[in-house]
C-alpha cells in the first residue's frame, strides 16, 4: 500500500469530489436448513489467547486509492468484488466476509438485521450459519479493542454475557468522520488480544455457540460512531457482494409516512421462480443508513428481474425491479401511493467529504 502525496494527492481528491457529485445475506433464494438446537455453555476464559503481544496500529487512512486484491476462490457462488467496492458515491461496501469464500457466508434468512426474536428483542446484526470450529476472519484492517467475554455489558468477568466469546475491531478507516467497528460474537475460541493490529482475512478465532444461541453460528455487526449496541447498522449494506450479484434496499411506509415495522415482503426471481419472504426492521435499536434511510435490505441477489409482492390493508401490491451487478437497487412503498423507484435526495457535501476510504483486501 502506497500513500499519495504532492500533485497526485490533489488529483486524487479532485477525482473523488467529481465522482461524489454525480448504489445477504440470505439464502439468495436457495433453501437452507435451520441451525440445529444445541445446549450452549459459557466455557472457560482460558480459550482467549492472552499470549499474543500487542502490535502497533498504523495511522488512519485518508484518501488512499485502493488497489485490487486477489479474488477469493469459491465453489458455491461467484467471488466477491474487491473491498472496498462502491459504484454509487453513497454506497460503502467496505468489508469482506467474516467467513471464508469457500463456505456459505451469507446471513440466515430468519436472523437478519432488525429481526425480532428472543422475547421481542431486536436483532442488531446478521447471523451467518457455520459449523463449530469454522475460522472467523477479520473483515477489514484495524485494532482489536475487545477480545473475550462480556462485550455486551462491557465486563470481562461476565461469563453470562449474551454475546459469549466475542471480538471487536476498530477499523483504520471511518465513514462521515466517524469510527467504524465490526463485532464477531458467539465464538468458541478467540485467538487475538486487545491492542493487536489485524489485516483483512486474518484469523480472529473459531465459530462457536457461546452466549445466547440456539446453535453454532457467527453473529456479525457493523457499528458506526461508537462501539455500542445502540450504534449498529445493517451489515448487508457494508459487506461486498459477489460479482454479478446486487442488493435490494427498500423503505416501507404507511399512508401517514410512518415506518411499516416487521412487515412481510415477498421477493420472487422472474428467471427461476424462487421466492423469499423478508421482514422489514422491527424498530427498537436499529438504525437507518444515512443516505437510504431504509427499513428493508436483501443482499446477495443474482442480477436479473424480480417481482416484489406485499399486502397492504387487504390489497395485494406488486412491483418489478432489476437487480444490477455490484449495485444497490432502491425502492419505496408508501400506503395508497404504492411503489416508486426514486432515489433519496442528493445529500449535502458533508456526507461525501465525511467518508474515509479503506484499503483493499490483500
Amino acid at each position: 500500500m502506497k500513500r499519495i502525496s504532492g500533485p497526485l494527492l490533489g488529483l486524487a481528491i479532485s477525482l473523488f469530489l467529481v465522482l461524489s457529485a454525480c448504489h445477504r445475506g440470505n439464502e439468495s433464494l436457495i433453501e437452507q436448513n435451520p441451525t440445529p438446537i444445541v445446549e450452549s455453555e459459557p466455557g472457560d476464559s482460558h480459550l482467549v489467547n492472552e499470549r499474543l503481544p500487542p502490535t502497533p496500529k498504523p495511522p488512519p487512512l485518508r484518501f488512499v486509492i485502493p488497489t485490487v486484491g486477489a479474488e477469493p476462490v469459491s465453489n458455491w457462488r461467484p467471488p466477491l468484488y474487491p473491498s472496498p467496492w462502491a459504484i454509487s458515491p453513497y454506497d460503502h461496501f467496505y468489508f469482506a466476509r467474516p467467513i471464508a469464500a469457500n463456505q456459505v457466508n451469507w446471513p440466515l434468512a430468519d436472523y437478519r438485521y432488525g429481526g425480532i426474536f428472543f422475547s421481542n428483542n431486536v436483532h442488531t446484526g446478521v447471523d451467518i450459519d457455520a459449523d463449530m470450529g469454522t475460522p472467523v476472519l477479520a473483515t477489514g484492517p484495524g485494532t482489536i479493542v475487545w477480545a473475550g467475554w462480556g462485550l455486551y455489558l462491557e465486563s470481562h468477568e461476565n461469563l453470562d454475557d449474551p454475546y459469549g466469546l466475542a471480538v471487536a475491531i476498530r477499523h483504520d478507516f471511518g465513514y462521515r468522520n466517524q469510527s467504524l467497528f465490526t463485532i464477531y460474537a458467539h465464538m468458541s475460541e478467540v485467538d487475538v488480544a486487545e491492542g493487536q493490529w489485524v489485516d483483512t482475512g486474518d484469523l480472529l478465532g473459531l465459530v462457536g455457540s457461546t452466549g445466547a444461541t440456539t446453535g453454532p453460528h457467527l453473529h456479525f455487526e457493523v457499528r458506526l460512531g461508537e462501539n455500542s449496541f445502540h450504534h449498529t447498522y445493517n451489515p448487508e449494506l457494508w459487506m461486498v457482494p459477489p460479482q454479478g450479484w446486487g442488493v435490494l434496499v427498500g423503505r416501507l411506509l404507511d399512508e401517514f409516512g410512518k415506518s411499516l415495522n416487521h412487515y412481510p415482503v415477498n421477493v420472487i426471481s422472474v428467471s427461476t421462480g424462487k421466492q423469499l419472504t423478508i421482514l422489514s426492521y422491527g424498530g427498537g435499536a436499529t438504525n437507518n443508513d444515512p443516505y437510504y434511510n431504509e427499513n428493508l435490505v436483501l443482499s446477495d441477489l443474482p442480477e436479473g428481474l424480480y417481482k416484489i409482492l406485499l399486502n397492504f390493508q387487504g390489497r395485494d401490491q406488486q412491483y418489478w425491479v432489476t437487480i444490477h451487478p455490484g449495485q444497490v437497487t432502491y425502492f419505496t412503498f408508501k400506503g395508497e401511493t404504492g411503489f416508486a423507484a426514486d432515489l433519496p435526495p442528493t445529500p449535502g457535501i458533508e456526507l461525501v467529504l465525511g467518508t474515509s476510504v479503506p484499503k483493499s483486501t490483500p
